[in-house]
């Protein structure tokens, strides 16, 4: 995949380019990974297909795909594996997401996504940002699954809920929604990933090869 640079925040020490291969299809180097790309479709806290989302596709750096393979066979050998539902998020998806939630009329999705969460709140509160680590290409949201039959682990909320228990170490889920929060982070840092506490699902690679860099090219 060629992406155009055009328009990207650079660091100032980093050497302009017409363009870049920096992703890789993480289904092609992860073995047996899911795939559940919610901002390719409506099954989001938006509720439509975002902005720069053009096929349901997990695009990451090379280095972060090797990582997530690392995972994948650490679970392996217990009946586990991981489904991912986001990797590199264009600008033009972060900037969907920031006029979304400047808009008070719509709320359709606040039942499933932020029910005890104002949405004039989501700024302040961290849940939506006008920058997103996975516009650097090395940032995953995902989950564990049993290998057998691809059923999702209990992780005591759903993906994407804008609320104090989707935090890793939130006190009111039971033991097995923490233990198995705690499975899915431990095998994440195991590998080199650094886990976003208030949301038990986000990692981002340490040592990721773009820190400076926000890449637009639509995922397709």
């Amino acid at each position: 995949m060629r992406v155009a640079l055009t328009g990207l925040a650079l660091a100032a020490s980093q050497p302009a380019a017409a363009e870049i291969d920096p992703f890789v299809d993480a289904a092609r180097h992860v073995p047996g990974l899911a795939l559940d790309m919610r901002y390719a479709g409506s099954d989001n806290f938006v509720g439509r297909p975002i902005a720069g989302y053009e096929a349901s596709r997990c695009l990451l750096t090379p280095q972060a795909a090797r990582a997530l393979a690392r995972v994948q066979a650490s679970l392996a050998p217990d009946g586990l594996g991981l489904k991912v539902f986001d990797c590199y998020r264009p600008r033009q998806a972060v900037a969907d997401f920031a006029a979304w939630a400047r808009d008070p009329a719509d709320t359709r999705m606040k039942a499933a996504y932020y029910p005890r969460t104002d949405k004039a709140d989501l700024f302040r509160l961290g849940y939506i940002a006008e920058r997103s680590s996975h516009s650097r290409g090395s940032t995953v949201d995902l989950t564990l699954v049993r290998s057998a039959d691809g059923a999702e682990l209990d992780m005591g909320t759903p993906f994407d809920l804008f609320d104090p228990a989707s935090a890793t170490d939130f006190p009111g889920v039971s033991p097995i929604q923490s233990r198995n929060r705690h499975r899915l982070r431990d095998a994440m840092i195991r590998a080199g990933f650094v886990p976003y506490a208030q949301e038990w699902w986000h990692f981002t690679l340490k040592g990721e090869p773009y820190p400076d860099t926000a890449f637009d090219q639509p995922v397709r």
